[in-house]
């Protein structure tokens, strides 16, 4: 984000405030409205945000701070009163100190490769930062300056047209668009608006263009931080460097003469006739009729080709890259034809009139080199070697190529020169000598321990370089003595208390949810004696217990007891036994499943014993008595009345 300052908005700030008398209560705000009352008011937090309890139990801040002299209360202040958004001893008014600027970063990255870009540094209000009631650093927050101020090679594609291609990829209300600049007016000069090719509409693509970029065409301005920033002939930002009238950057206007005058001369219709003569290297071309007319301006190579309304042709008003420069060719209904160019042209050309009537008179002027050719006037040239790059192990000599003014042997920026004459760097070698051996010390490790004395190690070689790509490790003899550390204490301020925890205890119980517990205690830095539980910060307590589940316990099953005796003593009768559902820990549970609970009573049978008898004729079926086979089958043997009835069918049953 730039800010207002930085950005040129800021210039208001300057304008020192008219001088005013008031009249201040002498009893602070505070004293007459305490914190309950502000909350009522304002709904606010003391001294940097008064907040407060509303009615629905809500707490609510609109981020106003309390008013200065409200009793407030830290960690380090038991009574005090808010001054300046902030806590501090009551009564104690602290003066603020004024903001300082801290150093320059280093130059960023450039913004263009070619062309003349931009590079920034920046630095901050922190050498010290402001407290309260203190000045802000006044001045630039970041600066600029002019990099890569050399031509593009011949051929590249406009800076904009570049910005613009770079939305061909990116959809615009669903579709895809080939962009290109966008000329006309009505727009920022520094923000990038692009028109779409075929479609008759452009838009804005971004906000601002990249640094470096031209705000206008024939401008050596560029546009920063989205504004337009002068830039000197010599394509460095904030430089006065202008060009002369023949656009030498810091010239004198000696190397061309003005050239200009009317044409009027009674032609024939119907046919084209040369205006005048423009040489290779003339600058600042303004070509226009006096009049409205029907006639038309041409312009002509010297091979006899025509690049404007030739061929009896009317092109249509535009700009024309020509000839090393750009024409500008108006025409409308309102004004005079015209044609325009900054300059200099690198060939020949003739400026021509198609008659269509009866001439108006044609006003010509430029600036022409004087009686040589413009390319002689820069020239390119090696500057003196260089120093070695190294002392030693091969280094490097190098001579760069720098643009001269001929008149007098000046260094001008390198587009002056012609880009196809340019000279080779140079480069030799040089102190090819090995490198005397010497101790080659690694960065220290991290300490072993942040307190009670750790380590700290480091690698250290013996080594001799012999090349730009070789070295070579020696014994520790061939270096000079003493041999650096490799090894120092570190961390030799004693450890505060802390929390040691010692091993878990089992999981209790060995099944299902549980708890493992373990003991806590306050050591002393060094863990030789346990200390008071106040000595050591009770928030970073280690926890003494914790939830654990080793397995999942077994589910409550039913359980039976042994078989009671037979309710009979002789024949069928019942026998019981207890039937609980039990969990696993012996406890009654009401979880069993009922569906599968065994049976707590069971039929039992007790066998008769018959006793001796003397007469076992008496023991028999009483005749009348045919159901005596059911008795039998049916098993009612064992009751008194048809054992009797049946005594022999039941005999031994």
């Amino acid at each position: 984000v730039v800010s207002p300052c930085s950005s040129g908005m800021g210039l208001c700030l300057n304008n020192p405030p008219a001088r005013q008398d008031f009249v201040y209560p002498t009893v602070a705000p505070g004293q007459a409205y305490d914190a309950d009352e502000q909350c009522r008011l304002q709904h606010g937090e003391v001294c940097s945000e008064l907040w407060c309890l509303s009615k629905s139990n809500r707490c609510i801040t609109n981020s106003i701070p309390a008013a200065e002299g409200t009793i407030c209360q830290t960690n380090t202040i038991d009574k005090g009163w808010c001054y300046k958004r902030e806590c501090v001893p009551f009564g104690t008014r602290p003066e603020g100190v004024d903001g300082a600027w801290g150093t320059w970063s280093s130059w960023g990255e450039c913004s263009r490769t070619c062309g003349g870009g931009v590079s920034s540094s920046l630095r901050h209000c922190d050498s010290p930062r402001p407290t309260i009631g203190g000045r802000y650093c006044l001045g630039e927050r970041k600066r600029y300056r002019s990099c890569n101020t050399d031509d593009c090679p011949a051929g590249s594609q406009d800076f904009r047209e570049l910005q613009c291609a770079e939305f061909d990829n990116v959809p615009f209300r669903g579709k895809y668009y080939s962009w290109k600049t966008y000329r006309g007016g009505g727009v920022k000069a520094c923000s990038l608006n692009c028109l779409a090719e075929g479609f008759n509409f452009y838009t804005e693509r971004a906000a601002a263009v990249v640094d470096g970029t031209p705000c206008r065409q024939d401008s050596n301005d560029i546009c920063v931080s989205g504004e337009c920033k002068h830039v000197g002939c010599d394509r460095v930002l904030g430089s006065d460097a202008k060009e002369d009238k023949c656009r030498v950057c810091g010239g004198d206007g000696s190397s061309c003469e003005t050239i200009e005058g009317v044409f009027n001369h009674s032609l024939p219709e119907g046919g084209y006739e040369e205006v005048i003569q423009i040489p290779k290297g003339s600058v600042h071309i303004d070509i226009r009729e006096l009049n409205l007319s029907t006639n038309y301006l041409a312009l002509r190579g010297q091979g006899g080709e025509f690049y404007l309304n030739g061929k009896l042709s009317i092109d249509p008003p535009r700009r024309l890259h020509l000839a090393g420069t750009t024409f500008h060719y108006r025409r409308s209904p309102e004004e005079p034809e015209s044609l325009e160019a900054l300059g200099p042209t690198n060939i020949t050309l003739f400026v021509m009139v198609l008659v269509r009537t009866e001439l108006q008179g044609i006003r010509y002027k430029f600036n022409a080199p004087v009686g040589r050719d413009s390319s002689n006037l820069y020239s390119w040239h090696h500057t003196p070697w260089t120093k070695c790059s190294v002392l030693c192990a091969g280094g490097t000599q190098v001579q760069s190529v720098v643009c001269k003014r001929g008149s007098d042997g000046s260094t001008v920026p390198n587009h002056f020169c012609s880009a196809e004459s340019k000279l080779q760097e140079r480069q030799r070698p040089c102190n090819s000598e090995p490198c005397p051996a010497a101790w080659v010390v690694g960065n220290w490790s991290e300490c072993s321990r942040s307190c009670n004395e750790g380590v700290r190690t480091r690698s250290v070689f013996c080594k001799r370089r012999v090349s730009a790509s070789e070295e070579k490790t020696l014994d520790d003899a061939s270096c000079s003595q003493p041999r650096p550390k490799m090894l120092e204490p570190c961390n030799n301020q004693t450890c505060p208390p802390e929390w040691v925890a010692l091993d878990w205890s089992e999981c209790t119980p060995s099944c299902g949810p549980g708890f493992r517990h373990r003991i806590v205690l306050c050591k002393s830095g060094d863990h030789s004696a346990t200390l008071p539980t106040s000595h050591c910060h009770e928030g970073s307590k280690p926890p003494t217990s914790i939830r654990c589940n080793l397995r999942r316990c077994p589910p409550p099953r039913w359980v039976t007891g042994e078989w009671g005796e037979c309710s009979a003593q002789c024949g069928l009768g019942q026998q019981r036994r207890s039937v609980q559902c039990l969990a696993h820990t012996g406890q009654p549970s009401s979880d069993c499943v009922e569906t599968l609970q065994p049976p707590s009573m069971q039929q039992c049978e007790t066998k008769c014993e018959s006793g001796p008898t003397d007469n076992p004729e008496e023991c028999k079926d009483v005749n009348k008595v045919a159901y005596c086979p059911l008795v039998l089958k049916f098993k009612f043997c064992s009751r008194t009345y048809f054992r009797q009835m049946c005594c022999k069918t039941c005999q031994g049953h």
